[in-house]
């Protein structure tokens, strides 16, 4: 099962991550997002999420999580098994999962970590999982923003590019 998501086994399906839970490096940093057109904004932002602990797990949206959440067009551009591997290409990346929901509230009440971590296009107390990560004690920051690189404005260029 885990050849057809990496072969690095950096990827794990969420529920052989929840049972490796007690063996991950803590402090845990958790984000999560879709990750579809991976550019150095994203890059910045994981490499900021992963120096607040000792590992960091990045929880992707699934396909069908990811078109819920009112993207443009036919997004994802990049299925699930793809993005996962290139995220988990990422030597700031400890563990790469997925969840299906539109929140990964499920995987962070497995997981309990010590900080979560959402884009500098987010506010603390907006996000829904604000109140559950402070429940066990956890802290919720958020990472920075590269200028100029949004996945938006790159699809919106190539789109303008386009002949």
């Amino acid at each position: 099962m885990l050849d057809k998501w990496n072969s690095t086994l950096k990827v794990l399906p969420p529920e052989r991550l929840r049972d490796t839970v007690s063996r991950l490096a803590r402090p845990l940093v958790f984000t999560n997002g879709v990750f579809d057109i991976l550019h150095a904004g994203h890059v910045a932002y994981l490499e900021a999420a992963s120096a607040q602990g000792s590992s960091l797990v990045v929880a992707l949206n699934s396909d069908r999580s990811a078109r819920g959440l009112g993207k443009s067009g036919d997004r994802p551009f990049h299925a699930l098994a793809d993005r996962a591997r290139v995220v988990a290409a990422l030597a700031c990346v400890s563990w790469v999962t997925w969840f299906d929901e539109a929140t990964p509230s499920l995987l962070l009440q497995a997981l309990r970590p010590e900080v979560y971590v959402k884009g500098g296009d987010y506010r603390i107390e907006d996000l829904p999982e604000t109140p559950l990560v402070r429940s066990w004690g956890g802290r919720v920051t958020i990472g920075p923003l590269l200028p100029g690189h949004s996945s938006t404005a790159l699809i919106e260029h190539l789109q303008a590019a386009a002949p």
